[in-house]
């Protein structure tokens, strides 16, 4: 980029968010100032000949529950309003800034992050740029928001059990739920820390392997963060496929499908060779035992609020904390105990494959404010059966790309490719082969 590229082109994503934020309400804060003086910086890096990083002058916007120095981290909630100002920031956005990549601003999201729609009490829900009357998926529905109507090329997320690949699949574009541990979750507001995990949201495969490559490497101030040396894969995406076993998963994960989540996982099974069906044991036990531990962790996080400030909680999401704080702890402990059986159970499939490819979502985006969803010939509520494909994958950490595949004259739909841990490369070699084929890639908003 030219000299006085990067503050140009920060002008230029600020005006997108200005005016088309309007209607997807993706932002809560923008910290225009902030990215202005970093492009200026530099400007003046670039004027005096030294090299740039690899995201030199990528705007990109974090989901609000990612610590940003001077603002409160709302984490989608009203209460944390009144938390004082974070001092510092997360790691991951240090790491970005780092190879040149211009913060703009904090993302909306679902209340603490216990949501799968986008939609937020206090904030108004996030809109799909492909129909804005439609849900963009959540909890991090704003950073799906905004990637997908093009106000910044980069967002993160964090995926607990589905929050980045949901959004991704509704609006269409690309995100990666690395191995649990993988990227620091230091400077992070926590949800269910045993499952959490942060990761980017992009609308190609390149753009997510280069932050993903920017942000990884071990973190003293994150416990849970692997004490593994960076694995770059951006220079491997050209590997291309050939060798690697790919397989679908069968039973649970078309029960229930759509025709659409259908035809978009057959098409890419079929680009991609994956003749074999597998069968992902006990995945609707996996989805049970995430729930149980979703909601007693989760409770136990927020008990103190829920005694001071009940009336301060989105109702739907108090009532499930509460619901949380009631579970009998025989219970939980059996859902952790099942949880170290199945983690076996399924890293033993990758003896025979290499990866393998699942839906992402049950449906297209529903509409805003919608209850109920078809599933498998059944009425069931919506909120909590939009992550049946995503759960039973995050309860064990497995890494996984969503790639989006528009379909013809409707909205898109995400597909996962599953890896096995530590080899998010598997899966971003196989989504760069999918995306250069055009099978699968970000449809750009017709709006």
């Amino acid at each position: 980029m030219s000299v006085a590229g990067f503050g140009a082109a920060v002008a230029a994503s600020l005006q997108r968010i200005e005016i088309d934020d309007k209607r997807l309400n993706a932002f809560t804060s923008v910290t225009a100032e902030r990215a202005r003086a970093t492009a200026a910086a530099l400007d003046a890096a670039a004027a005096a000949g030294q090299s740039m990083g690899p995201l030199a002058g990528v705007p990109f916007a974090v989901k609000n529950l990612i610590d940003i120095a001077g603002l409160a981290t709302l984490a989608g909630s009203r209460i944390n309003r009144d938390h004082p100002p974070a001092a510092a920031d997360a790691t991951l956005v240090s790491r970005l800034e780092a190879v040149g990549a211009i913060l703009v601003g904090a993302l909306n999201m679902g209340e603490y992050a216990y949501d799968f729609t986008g939609e937020n009490c206090h904030y108004g829900a996030s809109r799909n740029p492909h129909d804005t009357a439609r849900m963009t998926g959540g909890s991090s529905g704003g950073s799906g928001g905004a990637v997908a109507g093009g106000l910044v090329p980069l967002a993160l997320g964090s995926d607990t059990n589905g929050s980045i690949r949901v959004p991704a699949s509704f609006c269409g574009i690309f995100g990666l739920k690395p191995t649990y541990g993988r990227l620091s979750r230091a400077g992070s507001f926590p949800f269910v820390v045993s499952l959490d995990h942060l990761g980017p949201l992009a609308r190609t495969t390149r753009e997510l392997a280069v932050a993903y490559d920017a942000m990884q490497g071990p973190d003293a101030r994150d416990p849970a963060c692997a004490q593994r040396p960076a694995e770059p894969v951006t220079e491997r995406l050209a590997q291309g496929v050939a060798g690697l076993r790919i397989a679908r998963a069968g039973g649970y994960f078309r029960a229930g499908a759509s025709d659409q989540a259908l035809a978009a996982l057959d098409g890419v099974a079929a680009a991609l060779g994956a003749g074999r069906e597998i069968d992902i044991p006990e995945a609707a036990r996996a989805r049970a035992a995430a729930y149980v531990i979703t909601a007693s962790e989760g409770a136990a996080l927020h008990l103190a609020r829920l005694r001071e400030r009940p009336e301060d909680f989105d109702p739907d999401v108090r009532d499930r904390l509460i619901a949380g704080a009631l579970l009998p702890a025989a219970l939980v402990a059996q859902a952790h105990k099942f949880r170290r059986w199945y983690q076996g159970a399924v890293l033993r499939l990758f003896d025979e494959i290499d990866a393998f490819l699942a839906p992402a979502t049950p449906c297209v985006a529903p509409l805003i404010g919608q209850k109920t969803l078809a599933l498998d010939g059944r009425e069931v509520p919506l909120r909590p059966n939009i992550g049946i494909y995503t759960q039973p994958l995050s309860f064990v950490g497995l890494p996984v790309v969503a790639v989006p595949v528009p379909l013809a004259g409707g909205l898109p739909i995400g597909v996962q490719i599953v890896a096995a841990p530590w080899r998010e490369d598997v899966a971003l070699r196989l989504s760069q082969h999918l995306e250069t084929a055009g099978i699968v890639g970000a449809p750009l908003p017709s709006a």
